[in-house]
């Protein structure tokens, strides 16, 4: 069905997925078990408000594509979900003006990590999003 991946470029694939699957459930756990620790930790300015109810909101609206992406079958619907989340918190912080290297592209960096590790990981979405040396349009 498939065709087999090259077991290093599977190890550098997971190993990708796996730092950015870290990050992510723990950004989504403390928002869910600790909001106060992340309202505590939070940028005032942000334009969201601080509070219970909305950190649990976007906890949980961070875990669901999380756990999609780390189950294979659903991996490529929970990197879509994963990246419109991480362009609200791209938006967010270029709508205040934050630095650009280190807050704006951080979800840059993310999403490149996210979709590098699936790609590298998973031959069908290399079928479809080939990287061709030389490759004339």
């Amino acid at each position: 069905m498939t065709d087999a991946v090259p077991k290093g470029q599977s190890i550098a694939g997971r190993v990708l997925s796996g730092l950015v699957i870290l990050f992510l459930l723990f950004d989504a756990g403390l928002k869910l078990v600790s909001p106060e620790t992340a309202i505590k930790y939070s940028p005032p300015d942000l334009g969201w408000p601080l509070d219970v109810p909305t950190m649990t909101m976007l906890g949980t609206l961070l875990l669901i594509p999380t756990l999609l992406y780390i189950w294979p079958r659903t991996a490529i619907l929970g990197a879509i979900l994963i990246t419109a989340y991480l362009g609200g918190a791209v938006a967010t912080h270029v709508r205040i003006g934050s630095p650009l290297f280190s807050h704006i592209l951080f979800g840059v960096y993310l999403g490149v990590m996210l979709w590098g590790g699936l790609w590298l990981r998973d031959s069908r979405l290399r079928a479809m999003i080939p990287f061709r040396a030389g490759a004339s349009a």
